[in-house]
Protein backbone atom coordinates (compact mmCIF):
# COMPACT_ATOMS: atom_id res chain seq x y z
CA UNK A 1 0.00 0.00 0.00
CA UNK A 2 1.36 3.42 -0.93
CA UNK A 3 0.64 6.10 0.71
CA UNK A 4 0.28 10.08 -0.52
CA UNK A 5 2.41 12.18 1.63
CA UNK A 6 1.67 15.88 1.82
CA UNK A 7 5.28 16.38 -0.61
CA UNK A 8 3.53 13.82 -3.24
CA UNK A 9 0.57 16.47 -3.18
CA UNK A 10 2.17 19.73 -3.89
CA UNK A 11 4.17 17.93 -6.42
CA UNK A 12 1.20 16.74 -7.84
CA UNK A 13 -0.18 20.21 -7.89
CA UNK A 14 2.79 21.69 -9.55
CA UNK A 15 3.23 19.44 -12.33
CA UNK A 16 -0.33 19.49 -13.50
CA UNK A 17 -0.17 23.28 -13.23
CA UNK A 18 2.71 23.12 -15.45
CA UNK A 19 1.67 20.56 -17.51
CA UNK A 20 -1.51 23.11 -18.41
CA UNK A 21 0.70 26.31 -18.68
CA UNK A 22 2.42 24.31 -21.54
CA UNK A 23 -0.39 23.32 -23.67
CA UNK A 24 -2.21 26.61 -22.53
CA UNK A 25 1.02 28.63 -24.12
CA UNK A 26 0.83 25.80 -27.11
CA UNK A 27 -2.99 26.97 -28.30
CA UNK A 28 -1.59 30.54 -27.75
CA UNK A 29 0.92 30.52 -29.88
CA UNK A 30 -1.44 28.87 -32.67
CA UNK A 31 -3.15 31.78 -32.71
CA UNK A 32 -6.85 30.68 -33.13
CA UNK A 33 -8.31 32.26 -29.85
CA UNK A 34 -7.03 35.97 -31.90
CA UNK A 35 -9.85 34.96 -34.33
CA UNK A 36 -12.97 37.28 -33.48
CA UNK A 37 -15.65 34.38 -34.66
CA UNK A 38 -13.87 31.85 -32.46
CA UNK A 39 -13.83 34.41 -29.52
CA UNK A 40 -18.15 35.19 -29.82
CA UNK A 41 -18.30 31.17 -30.41
CA UNK A 42 -16.60 30.87 -26.60
CA UNK A 43 -18.62 33.27 -25.27
CA UNK A 44 -21.96 32.36 -26.21
CA UNK A 45 -20.23 28.60 -25.20
CA UNK A 46 -20.24 30.12 -21.31
CA UNK A 47 -23.46 31.72 -21.43
CA UNK A 48 -25.25 28.77 -22.77
CA UNK A 49 -23.55 26.73 -19.72
CA UNK A 50 -24.45 29.42 -17.22
CA UNK A 51 -27.73 28.95 -18.19
CA UNK A 52 -28.26 25.61 -18.53
CA UNK A 53 -27.04 24.97 -15.15
CA UNK A 54 -28.70 28.03 -13.29
CA UNK A 55 -30.24 26.21 -10.83
CA UNK A 56 -27.29 24.18 -9.68
CA UNK A 57 -25.40 27.23 -9.59
CA UNK A 58 -27.97 28.72 -7.24
CA UNK A 59 -28.01 25.96 -4.76
CA UNK A 60 -24.39 25.86 -4.75
CA UNK A 61 -24.38 29.31 -3.66
CA UNK A 62 -26.82 28.83 -1.32
CA UNK A 63 -24.87 26.12 0.36
CA UNK A 64 -21.81 28.11 0.94
CA UNK A 65 -23.41 31.55 1.83
CA UNK A 66 -26.52 30.78 2.30
CA UNK A 67 -27.74 33.56 0.00
CA UNK A 68 -31.09 34.12 -1.28
CA UNK A 69 -32.35 32.97 -4.46
CA UNK A 70 -33.41 36.31 -5.69
CA UNK A 71 -29.78 37.57 -4.33
CA UNK A 72 -28.37 34.50 -6.77
CA UNK A 73 -30.24 35.54 -9.77
CA UNK A 74 -29.61 39.19 -8.74
CA UNK A 75 -25.65 39.36 -8.44
CA UNK A 76 -24.55 35.81 -9.56
CA UNK A 77 -26.39 34.60 -12.77
CA UNK A 78 -26.88 38.31 -13.77
CA UNK A 79 -23.21 38.03 -15.04
CA UNK A 80 -24.74 36.84 -18.09
CA UNK A 81 -25.82 40.18 -19.13
CA UNK A 82 -21.87 40.86 -19.28
CA UNK A 83 -21.39 38.21 -21.46
CA UNK A 84 -24.41 39.86 -23.68
CA UNK A 85 -22.33 43.10 -23.73
CA UNK A 86 -19.08 41.84 -25.00
CA UNK A 87 -20.75 39.82 -27.82
CA UNK A 88 -22.63 43.14 -29.14
CA UNK A 89 -19.91 45.23 -28.78
CA UNK A 90 -16.53 42.68 -29.52
CA UNK A 91 -16.10 43.68 -33.34
CA UNK A 92 -15.67 47.11 -32.11
CA UNK A 93 -13.79 46.72 -29.71
CA UNK A 94 -10.90 44.95 -31.25
CA UNK A 95 -11.21 47.61 -34.19
CA UNK A 96 -7.31 49.53 -34.41
CA UNK A 97 -8.06 52.89 -33.62
CA UNK A 98 -6.36 55.23 -36.08
CA UNK A 99 -4.73 58.15 -34.61
CA UNK A 100 -3.00 61.33 -35.86
CA UNK A 101 0.25 62.36 -35.91
CA UNK A 102 2.00 65.64 -35.85
CA UNK A 103 3.47 67.43 -39.21
CA UNK A 104 7.22 67.56 -38.25
CA UNK A 105 7.28 63.32 -38.97
CA UNK A 106 4.36 63.84 -41.76
CA UNK A 107 4.04 61.62 -43.95
CA UNK A 108 3.02 58.89 -41.71
CA UNK A 109 0.12 57.33 -39.82
CA UNK A 110 -0.72 55.72 -36.84
CA UNK A 111 -3.14 53.40 -35.22
CA UNK A 112 -3.56 51.46 -31.71
CA UNK A 113 -3.88 47.57 -32.46
CA UNK A 114 -5.52 45.86 -29.12
CA UNK A 115 -3.66 42.27 -29.04
CA UNK A 116 -4.18 39.70 -26.42
CA UNK A 117 -1.67 38.84 -23.55
CA UNK A 118 -1.66 35.54 -23.42
CA UNK A 119 -1.69 33.22 -20.93
CA UNK A 120 -3.86 34.79 -17.58
CA UNK A 121 -4.63 33.46 -14.03
CA UNK A 122 -7.91 34.67 -12.55
CA UNK A 123 -8.27 34.46 -8.64
CA UNK A 124 -11.55 35.02 -7.41
CA UNK A 125 -12.79 35.25 -4.13
CA UNK A 126 -15.66 33.30 -1.91
CA UNK A 127 -18.35 36.28 -1.59
CA UNK A 128 -19.47 36.23 -4.55
CA UNK A 129 -18.04 32.92 -5.83
CA UNK A 130 -19.52 32.51 -9.41
CA UNK A 131 -19.97 36.25 -10.46
CA UNK A 132 -16.13 37.42 -9.53
CA UNK A 133 -15.08 34.35 -11.17
CA UNK A 134 -16.90 34.69 -14.48
CA UNK A 135 -16.87 38.48 -14.92
CA UNK A 136 -13.30 38.47 -15.53
CA UNK A 137 -13.44 35.55 -17.32
CA UNK A 138 -15.47 37.41 -20.08
CA UNK A 139 -12.73 40.20 -20.51
CA UNK A 140 -10.12 37.21 -20.81
CA UNK A 141 -11.76 35.48 -23.59
CA UNK A 142 -13.23 38.55 -25.48
CA UNK A 143 -9.77 39.84 -26.13
CA UNK A 144 -8.36 36.39 -27.02
CA UNK A 145 -6.24 34.53 -23.77
CA UNK A 146 -6.54 31.44 -22.72
CA UNK A 147 -6.86 31.44 -18.69
CA UNK A 148 -6.42 29.12 -15.52
CA UNK A 149 -9.04 29.98 -12.95
CA UNK A 150 -8.57 29.41 -9.46
CA UNK A 151 -11.85 29.59 -7.13
CA UNK A 152 -12.17 30.14 -3.48
CA UNK A 153 -11.99 27.14 -2.00
CA UNK A 154 -13.93 28.68 1.16
CA UNK A 155 -17.13 28.51 -1.20
CA UNK A 156 -16.50 24.65 -2.32
CA UNK A 157 -19.82 24.26 -3.98
CA UNK A 158 -19.50 26.96 -6.22
CA UNK A 159 -15.92 26.37 -7.06
CA UNK A 160 -17.03 22.26 -7.93
CA UNK A 161 -19.78 23.85 -10.30
CA UNK A 162 -17.51 26.52 -11.81
CA UNK A 163 -15.10 23.46 -12.67
CA UNK A 164 -18.33 21.07 -13.99
CA UNK A 165 -18.89 24.22 -16.27
CA UNK A 166 -15.72 25.05 -17.21
CA UNK A 167 -14.40 21.30 -18.02
CA UNK A 168 -17.93 20.77 -20.04
CA UNK A 169 -18.00 23.51 -22.25
CA UNK A 170 -13.89 24.26 -23.22
CA UNK A 171 -10.85 22.48 -24.01
CA UNK A 172 -8.41 22.62 -20.97
CA UNK A 173 -5.79 23.90 -23.38
CA UNK A 174 -7.29 26.88 -23.45
CA UNK A 175 -9.68 27.64 -20.40
CA UNK A 176 -8.96 25.05 -17.11
CA UNK A 177 -9.86 25.68 -13.17
CA UNK A 178 -7.58 24.46 -10.55
CA UNK A 179 -8.80 23.94 -7.65
CA UNK A 180 -7.03 24.07 -3.75
CA UNK A 181 -6.40 25.96 -1.36
CA UNK A 182 -3.45 27.58 0.00
CA UNK A 183 -0.87 25.36 -1.31
CA UNK A 184 -2.51 25.55 -4.71
CA UNK A 185 -2.51 29.42 -4.69
CA UNK A 186 1.21 29.35 -3.72
CA UNK A 187 2.22 26.86 -6.51
CA UNK A 188 0.83 28.86 -9.13
CA UNK A 189 1.76 32.00 -8.21
CA UNK A 190 5.50 30.56 -8.34
CA UNK A 191 4.78 30.01 -12.06
CA UNK A 192 4.77 32.96 -15.12
CA UNK A 193 1.55 34.50 -16.30
CA UNK A 194 0.55 37.31 -18.90
CA UNK A 195 -0.99 38.54 -16.38
CA UNK A 196 -2.76 37.99 -13.01
CA UNK A 197 -6.01 39.20 -12.06
CA UNK A 198 -7.21 38.72 -8.16
CA UNK A 199 -10.32 39.90 -6.20
CA UNK A 200 -9.90 39.77 -2.56
CA UNK A 201 -8.39 41.00 0.97
CA UNK A 202 -5.58 43.89 0.67
CA UNK A 203 -2.96 41.33 2.69
CA UNK A 204 -3.45 38.19 0.30
CA UNK A 205 -3.33 41.16 -2.85
CA UNK A 206 0.24 42.02 -1.54
CA UNK A 207 1.07 38.44 -1.42
CA UNK A 208 0.02 38.32 -5.24
CA UNK A 209 1.65 41.42 -6.30
CA UNK A 210 4.98 40.32 -4.36
CA UNK A 211 5.14 37.44 -6.21
CA UNK A 212 4.11 38.76 -9.91
CA UNK A 213 6.67 40.89 -9.08
CA UNK A 214 9.41 38.11 -9.61
CA UNK A 215 8.29 38.16 -12.98
CA UNK A 216 7.06 41.13 -14.14
CA UNK A 217 3.58 39.88 -14.68
CA UNK A 218 1.09 42.94 -14.58
CA UNK A 219 -1.52 42.76 -11.77
CA UNK A 220 -5.25 43.95 -11.44
CA UNK A 221 -5.98 43.54 -7.82
CA UNK A 222 -9.98 44.30 -6.85
CA UNK A 223 -9.39 44.89 -2.79
CA UNK A 224 -11.84 46.82 -0.62
CA UNK A 225 -11.43 48.97 2.26
CA UNK A 226 -13.73 50.86 4.63
CA UNK A 227 -16.08 52.62 2.20
CA UNK A 228 -17.37 55.25 4.13
CA UNK A 229 -21.47 56.14 3.46
CA UNK A 230 -22.32 60.09 4.76
CA UNK A 231 -25.55 60.77 5.28
CA UNK A 232 -26.22 64.89 4.74
CA UNK A 233 -29.64 66.46 6.88
CA UNK A 234 -30.84 67.51 3.28
CA UNK A 235 -32.22 63.61 2.63
CA UNK A 236 -35.19 61.78 1.29
CA UNK A 237 -35.19 60.07 4.91
CA UNK A 238 -37.17 57.02 3.63
CA UNK A 239 -35.29 56.22 0.67
CA UNK A 240 -31.98 56.62 2.14
CA UNK A 241 -32.83 54.00 4.79
CA UNK A 242 -33.90 51.41 2.27
CA UNK A 243 -30.60 52.15 0.05
CA UNK A 244 -28.20 52.00 2.89
CA UNK A 245 -30.09 48.89 4.52
CA UNK A 246 -30.17 46.84 1.07
CA UNK A 247 -26.99 47.75 0.49
CA UNK A 248 -25.18 47.11 3.81
CA UNK A 249 -26.85 43.77 4.29
CA UNK A 250 -26.92 42.46 1.35
CA UNK A 251 -25.01 39.22 0.91
CA UNK A 252 -25.00 39.21 4.80
CA UNK A 253 -22.88 42.34 4.63
CA UNK A 254 -20.13 40.44 2.88
CA UNK A 255 -19.73 42.93 -0.14
CA UNK A 256 -16.85 44.69 -0.88
CA UNK A 257 -18.76 47.63 -1.87
CA UNK A 258 -21.21 48.07 0.94
CA UNK A 259 -21.28 50.73 3.10
CA UNK A 260 -18.58 50.09 6.20
CA UNK A 261 -19.83 52.85 8.21
CA UNK A 262 -22.00 55.65 8.33
CA UNK A 263 -20.92 59.41 8.73
CA UNK A 264 -24.28 61.04 9.51
CA UNK A 265 -25.04 64.63 10.25
CA UNK A 266 -25.67 65.59 14.15
CA UNK A 267 -29.04 67.05 12.43
CA UNK A 268 -30.52 64.09 11.13
CA UNK A 269 -28.96 61.76 12.84
CA UNK A 270 -31.88 60.36 15.25
CA UNK A 271 -34.63 60.30 12.30
CA UNK A 272 -32.05 58.73 10.61
CA UNK A 273 -31.51 55.56 13.59
CA UNK A 274 -35.19 55.18 13.44
CA UNK A 275 -35.52 54.62 9.53
CA UNK A 276 -32.52 52.20 9.38
CA UNK A 277 -34.18 50.57 12.79
CA UNK A 278 -37.94 50.39 11.01
CA UNK A 279 -36.61 48.71 7.16
CA UNK A 280 -34.58 45.98 8.77
CA UNK A 281 -37.71 44.79 10.28
CA UNK A 282 -39.71 45.43 7.23
CA UNK A 283 -36.99 43.84 4.92
CA UNK A 284 -36.05 40.97 7.35
CA UNK A 285 -38.98 40.78 9.84
CA UNK A 286 -38.42 40.39 13.80
CA UNK A 287 -36.08 37.45 13.63
CA UNK A 288 -33.90 37.63 10.71
CA UNK A 289 -32.58 34.10 11.11
CA UNK A 290 -35.85 32.78 9.89
CA UNK A 291 -36.36 34.82 7.34
CA UNK A 292 -35.62 33.55 3.81
CA UNK A 293 -34.47 36.88 2.37
CA UNK A 294 -31.19 36.88 4.85
CA UNK A 295 -27.79 35.13 4.30
CA UNK A 296 -24.81 33.38 6.25
CA UNK A 297 -21.21 34.10 6.95
CA UNK A 298 -18.95 32.31 5.14
CA UNK A 299 -16.95 30.37 7.40
CA UNK A 300 -16.97 29.62 11.49
CA UNK A 301 -13.30 31.82 11.33
CA UNK A 302 -15.16 34.66 9.73
CA UNK A 303 -18.16 34.36 12.14
CA UNK A 304 -15.78 34.41 15.24
CA UNK A 305 -14.29 37.49 13.79
CA UNK A 306 -17.53 39.18 13.27
CA UNK A 307 -18.66 38.37 16.54
CA UNK A 308 -15.48 39.99 18.63
CA UNK A 309 -16.98 43.09 16.93
CA UNK A 310 -20.50 42.97 18.67
CA UNK A 311 -19.58 45.83 21.12
CA UNK A 312 -20.82 49.41 22.01
CA UNK A 313 -24.21 50.36 21.89
CA UNK A 314 -26.16 47.99 19.93
CA UNK A 315 -29.43 49.42 18.50
CA UNK A 316 -30.50 46.67 16.82
CA UNK A 317 -29.56 43.50 16.01
CA UNK A 318 -26.64 41.62 17.89
CA UNK A 319 -27.71 38.27 17.94
CA UNK A 320 -25.69 35.43 17.02
CA UNK A 321 -25.79 31.51 16.20
CA UNK A 322 -22.49 29.96 15.82
CA UNK A 323 -23.96 26.54 14.51
CA UNK A 324 -25.81 28.10 11.79
CA UNK A 325 -23.07 30.97 10.81
CA UNK A 326 -25.33 33.75 11.80
CA UNK A 327 -24.96 37.16 12.68
CA UNK A 328 -28.51 39.69 12.92
CA UNK A 329 -28.20 42.77 11.08
CA UNK A 330 -26.50 44.90 13.66
CA UNK A 331 -26.58 48.96 13.94
CA UNK A 332 -24.22 49.75 16.62
CA UNK A 333 -24.20 53.89 17.81
CA UNK A 334 -21.87 55.98 19.35
CA UNK A 335 -18.97 54.65 17.69
CA UNK A 336 -15.60 56.19 17.86
CA UNK A 337 -12.84 56.18 15.46
CA UNK A 338 -10.62 54.39 18.11
CA UNK A 339 -13.11 51.40 18.23
CA UNK A 340 -11.79 48.10 16.77
CA UNK A 341 -14.65 47.70 14.40
CA UNK A 342 -13.04 50.97 12.82
CA UNK A 343 -9.56 49.95 12.37
CA UNK A 344 -10.37 47.43 9.09
CA UNK A 345 -13.36 46.39 6.71
CA UNK A 346 -16.00 45.17 8.39
CA UNK A 347 -17.34 42.73 5.26
CA UNK A 348 -20.13 41.52 7.77
CA UNK A 349 -23.69 42.72 8.53
CA UNK A 350 -22.55 45.18 11.25
CA UNK A 351 -23.28 48.82 10.50
CA UNK A 352 -21.76 51.22 12.88
CA UNK A 353 -22.44 55.03 13.50
CA UNK A 354 -20.30 58.10 13.62
CA UNK A 355 -21.83 61.05 13.64
CA UNK A 356 -19.96 64.76 12.37
CA UNK A 357 -21.32 68.14 13.13
CA UNK A 358 -19.25 69.51 10.04
CA UNK A 359 -19.20 68.18 6.84
CA UNK A 360 -15.52 69.60 6.62
CA UNK A 361 -14.86 67.20 9.70
CA UNK A 362 -16.09 63.86 8.30
CA UNK A 363 -14.16 64.68 4.75
CA UNK A 364 -10.89 64.78 6.75
CA UNK A 365 -11.60 61.79 8.73
CA UNK A 366 -11.95 59.79 5.52
CA UNK A 367 -8.66 61.46 4.04
CA UNK A 368 -7.14 60.66 7.22
CA UNK A 369 -7.74 56.52 6.28
CA UNK A 370 -6.76 54.44 3.12
CA UNK A 371 -8.67 55.76 0.17
CA UNK A 372 -11.76 53.30 -0.33
CA UNK A 373 -13.07 51.29 -3.26
CA UNK A 374 -16.19 52.77 -2.32
CA UNK A 375 -17.79 56.10 -1.20
CA UNK A 376 -21.44 57.04 -0.79
CA UNK A 377 -23.46 60.24 -0.18
CA UNK A 378 -26.95 60.86 0.76
CA UNK A 379 -27.59 64.57 -0.09
CA UNK A 380 -29.90 66.50 -2.26
CA UNK A 381 -27.48 69.38 -2.13
CA UNK A 382 -25.57 70.21 -4.62
CA UNK A 383 -22.96 71.90 -3.24
CA UNK A 384 -22.56 69.19 -0.70
CA UNK A 385 -22.39 66.85 -3.41
CA UNK A 386 -19.53 68.75 -5.55
CA UNK A 387 -17.44 69.23 -2.41
CA UNK A 388 -17.74 65.17 -1.60
CA UNK A 389 -16.76 64.80 -4.73
CA UNK A 390 -14.10 67.35 -5.24
CA UNK A 391 -12.45 66.40 -1.63
CA UNK A 392 -12.46 62.98 -1.70
CA UNK A 393 -10.75 59.86 -3.69
CA UNK A 394 -11.93 56.83 -3.96
CA UNK A 395 -12.04 53.81 -6.42
CA UNK A 396 -15.92 54.86 -7.28
CA UNK A 397 -18.81 57.30 -5.85
CA UNK A 398 -22.21 56.63 -5.61
CA UNK A 399 -24.76 59.79 -4.42
CA UNK A 400 -28.18 58.95 -2.95
CA UNK A 401 -27.74 54.67 -3.73
CA UNK A 402 -25.10 52.01 -2.41
CA UNK A 403 -24.00 49.16 -5.03
CA UNK A 404 -25.72 50.32 -8.04
CA UNK A 405 -22.67 51.93 -9.24
CA UNK A 406 -20.82 48.72 -9.99
CA UNK A 407 -23.81 48.17 -12.23
CA UNK A 408 -23.45 50.17 -15.94
CA UNK A 409 -20.67 48.14 -17.78
CA UNK A 410 -19.80 52.04 -19.13
CA UNK A 411 -18.55 52.78 -15.88
CA UNK A 412 -15.18 51.30 -14.85
CA UNK A 413 -15.03 49.30 -11.42
CA UNK A 414 -11.94 49.39 -9.46
CA UNK A 415 -10.13 50.87 -6.48
CA UNK A 416 -7.35 53.21 -5.88
CA UNK A 417 -4.21 53.06 -3.30
CA UNK A 418 -4.84 50.10 -1.10
CA UNK A 419 -8.22 49.19 -2.36
CA UNK A 420 -6.47 48.27 -5.54
CA UNK A 421 -5.49 48.52 -9.23
CA UNK A 422 -7.09 48.55 -12.22
CA UNK A 423 -10.02 48.36 -13.32
CA UNK A 424 -12.45 46.00 -14.93
CA UNK A 425 -16.24 45.32 -16.63
CA UNK A 426 -17.56 46.01 -20.22
CA UNK A 427 -14.91 47.33 -22.59
CA UNK A 428 -12.82 47.95 -19.57
CA UNK A 429 -12.31 44.01 -19.09
CA UNK A 430 -11.33 44.02 -22.50
CA UNK A 431 -8.68 46.35 -21.87
CA UNK A 432 -7.12 45.24 -18.80
CA UNK A 433 -6.66 41.46 -20.74
CA UNK A 434 -5.27 43.05 -23.81
CA UNK A 435 -1.89 45.00 -24.97
CA UNK A 436 -2.80 48.32 -26.84
CA UNK A 437 -0.15 47.90 -29.47
CA UNK A 438 1.65 51.14 -30.90
CA UNK A 439 1.71 50.75 -34.89
CA UNK A 440 3.86 53.70 -36.96
CA UNK A 441 3.62 53.23 -40.51
CA UNK A 442 5.88 55.33 -42.86
CA UNK A 443 5.62 55.48 -46.59
CA UNK A 444 8.03 55.62 -49.55
CA UNK A 445 7.02 58.00 -51.34
CA UNK A 446 8.72 60.96 -49.58
CA UNK A 447 11.92 61.11 -47.66
CA UNK A 448 12.34 64.92 -46.20
CA UNK A 449 15.89 64.80 -46.11
CA UNK A 450 15.90 67.73 -42.70
CA UNK A 451 16.59 65.05 -40.29
CA UNK A 452 19.81 63.27 -41.66
CA UNK A 453 22.85 64.38 -41.35
CA UNK A 454 24.86 66.36 -41.80
CA UNK A 455 23.19 69.16 -39.86
CA UNK A 456 24.48 72.50 -40.38
CA UNK A 457 21.87 74.79 -41.51
CA UNK A 458 18.97 72.60 -40.49
CA UNK A 459 18.32 73.94 -36.87
CA UNK A 460 16.55 77.05 -37.90
CA UNK A 461 13.80 74.67 -39.87
CA UNK A 462 13.89 72.02 -36.72
CA UNK A 463 12.50 75.16 -34.52
CA UNK A 464 10.32 76.17 -36.50
CA UNK A 465 8.37 73.06 -37.13
CA UNK A 466 8.46 72.17 -33.03
CA UNK A 467 7.18 76.21 -32.80
CA UNK A 468 9.85 77.33 -30.97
Amino acid sequence: MTLTTPIDQREETRDRIQTLLHQQRAFFSTRQTQEVDFRLTQLKALKQAILNRQDEIVAAIHADLGKPEFEAYLTEIGVTQEIDYAIKHLRSWVKPQKVSTSLVIFPASAQIRPEPLGVVLIISPWNYPFQLMIAPLVGAIAAGNCALLKPSELAPHTSQIITQIIQATFAPHYIAVVEGGIETSQALLEEKFDHIFFTGGTAIGKVIMAAAAQHLTPVTLELGGKSPCIVDRDIHLEHTARRIIWGKFLNAGQTCVAPDYLLVDRQIKPALLAALQKTIREFYGTDPSQSPDYGRIISPRHFSRLADLLQGKILIGGETKADERYIAPTVIDQVSWTDAIMQDEIFGPILPIVEYEDLGEAIAQINARPKPLALYLFSKNKQVQNRVLQETSSGGVAINETIMQIAPYTLPFGGVGSSGMGSYHGKFSFDTFSHRKSIFCKPFWLDIKLRYAPYAGKIKWVKQLMGK
